[in-house]
């Protein structure tokens, strides 16, 4: 018998392609190098430094001893008139006013000068109308004593000299902090210290006067 010839179609082999992967970007990592970490750091310390001292303050206002009645820090009934008085800001110039045996005020710093009569006593003047709001007892450095912004030296008519270090301003800006003759700290009214050290940025120089010049045409 004769063999039966195959029909059969040989089948046809199905290559599967490889499934391609959705592409995702790699992350970047953010570079700090030594440098930005140090200035946080050091900011971070600073913010943390100022609320301490800030919280300090508020603590220290708190626990002051209020003053029962007015009370000044000089009294002209027992010192006598101020003779000198000198402020020294911590940049700057200092101003010095000396009162002579004539009671007539003179500036020796910056420079000798007249001084303007009226601007020189009322800084006289205001110096017993300081009046003590409360006293203050903790580390000077929370007030700003520890590098005070000026210095005011004072002397009387009955010989006594005192030195007034003034510091920061209450967090309610109703005084400043100041310390006597590096002892004594309290709170001080707001006004009569600004009048104090404005000498340092104004001192009371006599105004020249001014010459008056007249022309006459020519005819």
């Amino acid at each position: 018998m004769a063999a039966k010839k195959t029909t059969d179609t040989p089948k046809k082999r199905t290559v599967s392609k490889p499934k391609q992967e959705a592409y995702k970007p790699k992350p970047v990592k953010a570079k700090f190098n030594a440098g930005t970490w140090i200035t946080v750091l050091i900011f971070i310390g600073l913010v943390a430094a100022a609320v301490y001292i800030n919280r300090q303050k508020e603590t220290a206002a708190a626990e002051a001893t209020p003053v029962s009645g007015p009370s000044y820090l000089f009294s002209a009934s027992v010192e006598g008139n101020p003779t000198s008085i000198e402020v020294a800001p911590a940049e700057g110039e200092a101003v010095k006013l000396l009162r002579n045996a004539e009671n007539i005020w003179a500036l020796e710093l910056p420079r000798e000068a007249e001084a303007d009569q009226g601007l020189a006593e009322a800084a006289a003047t205001q110096l017993s109308a300081l009046e003590i709001l409360s006293e203050v007892d903790s580390d000077p450095a929370i007030f700003g004593l520890d590098t005070p912004s000026h210095v005011i030296s004072l002397e009387f008519a009955n010989g006594k000299k005192h030195t007034l270090e003034v510091g920061d301003s209450t967090p309610t800006n109703s005084g400043y902090y100041v310390r006597l003759d590096k002892d004594k700290m309290m709170i001080v009214d707001l006004s009569g210290i600004d009048s104090l050290v404005q000498l340092a940025a104004t001192p009371p120089y006599l105004p020249t006067p001014t010459l008056e010049v007249t022309v006459t045409p020519t005819p």
